[in-house]
């Protein structure tokens, strides 16, 4: 399951990339930009859903964890006393943001075919 949590996590955040696929990119690129608009509740499910089934520890958690993290930058303040270092971090990674999109994309897809 975690490896589909990530390639939603990488569609939603390399949505500027998806349009050069040739053929199905600005498909692609559409349903991304649709799931977009859920990407603090996904953000939610996937951190959530990482430390629920104790995945931290494997490649797939770490990068599930890092696209969560990214995704709901916007709640972040909310939590006290960590809030805003959580949210300093989470907003330098943003600055990622595409290229990490690519490689959670990437190791989402390789997980879901037992690649990884």
């Amino acid at each position: 399951m975690i490896e589909w949590l990530n390639v939603i996590a990488g569609l939603i955040l390399c949505v500027g990339f998806l349009e050069a696929i040739p053929y199905m990119g600005k498909y692609i690129a559409k349903f991304a930009k649709w799931l977009g608009t859920f990407d603090t509740i996904i953000g939610i499910i996937i951190i959530i859903y990482v430390f629920w089934v104790g995945e931290w520890g494997s490649l797939q958690g770490i990068v599930a964890i890092i696209a969560g993290f990214i995704m709901i930058v916007g709640i972040l303040p909310a939590i006290p006393g960590i809030g805003k270092s959580l949210e300093k971090m989470a907003k330098w990674l943003g600055g990622f943001q595409g290229i990490i999109g690519i490689i959670v994309l990437i190791v989402g897809i390789l997980g879901v075919l037992g690649i990884l």
